[in-house]
């Protein structure tokens, strides 16, 4: 995929992440979950790579804050988990890969990333014990929801290239 192509297909996931923030997401305090951040995540990390997939984490979650529908939380988690699901696809080649990536950069170290700033607004009991939760949740059911589609969408393109090559 060229250049302008990779730029075109992160800004329209930015559009649709931004635009599908205020319909989907389950409050919990000031912690916002947010499953599409994380599906489209995936995406971009299988068909983007790591830089792409980083930039459209960050512009969709700047895009949240500055309309008022994300929190602070959502950079570490969303860019963490962006950066890891993209660099073990690039390594590995597999969309497991992706899945397991999203679901540790944004449920675990993105959370853990977070801590600092959630003890300040939440208090040190609350952020330890709500961050990783509502984190592992929102990632796990939005990685799912990327995993499952990619795995279809591969499956339908290689079923078409047999096609293809058989005639």
């Amino acid at each position: 995929m060229r250049h302008t192509q990779k730029i075109t297909l992160a800004a329209m996931m930015m559009a649709i992440g931004t635009l599908t923030s205020h319909m989907l997401f389950i409050p919990l305090g000031i912690v916002k979950v947010f499953p599409m951040q994380h599906f489209i995540n995936v995406l971009s990390a299988v068909l983007l790579g790591p830089y792409y997939a980083v930039a459209q984490a960050f512009g969709i979650s700047l895009l949240r804050n500055l309309m008022g529908t994300g929190s602070v939380f959502a950079f570490p988690g969303s860019m963490i988990g962006a950066l890891l699901a993209a660099y073990l696809y690039k390594k590995t080649a597999k969309v497991g890969f992706a899945f397991a990536g999203e679901i540790v950069g944004t449920g675990i170290i993105g959370a853990i990333a977070s801590y600092p700033i959630a003890a300040l607004f939440l208090g040190k009991e609350a952020a330890l014990f709500g961050m990783v939760p509502a984190f592992f949740a929102s990632s796990l059911a939005g990685a799912a929801i990327g995993f499952t589609l990619l795995k279809i969408f591969m499956k339908n393109a290689a079923n078409r290239l047999e096609m293809n090559n058989r005639m």
